[in-house]
């Protein structure tokens, strides 16, 4: 689909921002949404000139912000010749057609500029499925303001027939069968993720996905992990479709770590539902790693958002590591970041670029897994060096004896391997 904010073989677009402070939000600072839609228009390729914010009780029907400060900030956007207005809420068709007609320039609310920006970013055939799905969902309702200059079939009482099908009908259905088609394909997908994770778990390894506010690092430390060369960019979205890559631990677990796309707060319903499939991901792992930029000042809020959407997609209350990223960027004052690791006690601090804490992290990880594997002693015959080279393989071996006629072992071995590793058993220990 065509770009809402157009960059290409013209000047970069001039942005208006609108926010609105309503009385049912009291705690909520406008600004700082502002700031963030102000990140979203940039990352989209525009420039922003301006901002404005209303005061209000509820919505206005008509204008969202009333007629008169619509009429205020019009006159404000030709003056400054504003391209486009982004208003920080979502609009309904008849809002956005009312508010286009007093701008007379385009006007985009939060969910139009966020699909915009998926857009963009999204290069597997899943992820463009994903995102071309939810802007024709949010299109849907609002073909009329693109076709409010065409014929309409009369009819009435005692009418019988009329002009015919309108062009508005005829991309109507375009647009409802495209959406049943990529429907369809997304179900494809569900079925083949579905097969590559069955194929995992004969492997038994543990699934553990990294979540978190967008920019707050995850790619990055993705990257530091596992050596992926996953796209790590400071700004929003920079990375959308999911990449999974394996970590051995200390422990001798291997693992398979997902990066998920980010969340933000608002985070249109329909885009939601659209990556799903991508979402799976999170809701069968077996652990989330929660990243968070404990750099920022809105990082209690930012929390807040990740909980929200986790508990949309079913995934609340799943076993959870907290990370807290760029403790390089906090310029010497770590009050917030203790504060922090006191409510959560198995938090690991770290930066993802410099590498502070990742053993730590890498440690806890292990530590956060280890309830799957059983922990017993083992007794091998010096002449079976296969079984302890495969001991050392695929367990963690706690401590190791090779004086006397067998070697003897404390370990940690996966459930699985439990009936490979019986004749060498022991006995059971208690985990530590």
């Amino acid at each position: 689909m065509k770009a809402l904010i157009e960059t290409r073989n013209r000047r970069t677009e001039r942005v208006f921002l609108v926010g609105v402070e309503l009385k049912s939000r009291n705690g909520l600072d406008p600004g700082d949404s502002l700031e963030e839609l102000a990140e979203l228009a940039a990352t989209a390729g525009g420039t922003v000139v301006g901002e404005g914010t209303q005061k209000m009780a509820a919505p206005c029907a008509a204008t969202f912000i009333g007629g008169g400060k619509a009429e205020e900030f019009a006159l404000h956007c030709r003056r400054a010749d504003v391209d486009t207005v982004i208003f920080d809420e979502e609009l309904s068709p008849a809002q956005s057609r009312n508010l286009e007609r007093t701008f007379n320039c385009k006007v985009l609310d939060r969910t139009s500029l966020i699909l915009d920006i998926f857009a963009q970013r999204a290069h597997t055939r899943e992820g463009k499925l994903q995102i071309e799905l939810a802007q024709l969902q949010h299109l849907l309702p609002r073909l009329t303001r693109f076709w409010g200059h065409l014929s309409r079939q009369k009819g009435g009482i005692g009418m019988r027939g009329g002009e015919g099908e309108t062009q508005l009908e005829t991309d109507r259905r375009r647009v409802q069968e495209r959406i049943a088609r990529i429907e369809r394909d997304l179900q494809v997908v569900r079925r083949q993720r579905s097969t590559q994770r069955q194929g995992r778990q004969r492997n038994h390894w543990a699934l553990a996905s990294i979540v978190g506010y967008t920019n707050a690092g995850k790619s990055t430390l993705l990257n530091k992990l596992t050596g992926a060369a996953v796209l790590a960019e400071d700004r929003l979205f920079a990375t959308l479709d999911p990449t999974t890559r394996r970590l051995r631990l200390p422990t001798n677990q291997n693992l398979l770590l997902t990066d998920t796309v980010g969340f933000i707060r608002k985070l249109p319903h329909g885009l939601v539902e659209a990556f799903k499939a991508t979402l799976e991901e999170v809701v069968q792992a077996d652990l989330l790693v929660h990243v968070v930029d404990i750099s920022h000042s809105q990082a209690e809020q930012q929390i807040q958002s990740v909980d929200a959407v986790l508990k949309e997609i079913g995934a609340e209350g799943k076993p959870t590591l907290m990370v807290f990223n760029k403790i390089d960027q906090l310029n010497g004052s770590r009050d917030m970041l203790t504060r922090f690791l006191e409510r959560h006690p198995h938090g690991v601090a770290i930066s993802a670029t410099s590498g502070e804490g990742i053993i730590s992290l890498l440690a806890e990880l292990g530590s956060q897994l280890r309830p799957i594997r059983q922990f017993m002693e083992l007794s091998v015959p010096h002449d079976k060096p296969g079984v302890i080279a495969r001991l050392h393989e695929v367990g963690q071996v706690i401590e190791r004896k090779y004086n006397g006629k067998t070697a003897r072992f404390k370990v940690r071995i996966p459930p699985h391997l439990r009936e490979e590793f019986a004749p060498f058993i022991v006995r059971e220990l208690q985990t530590a």
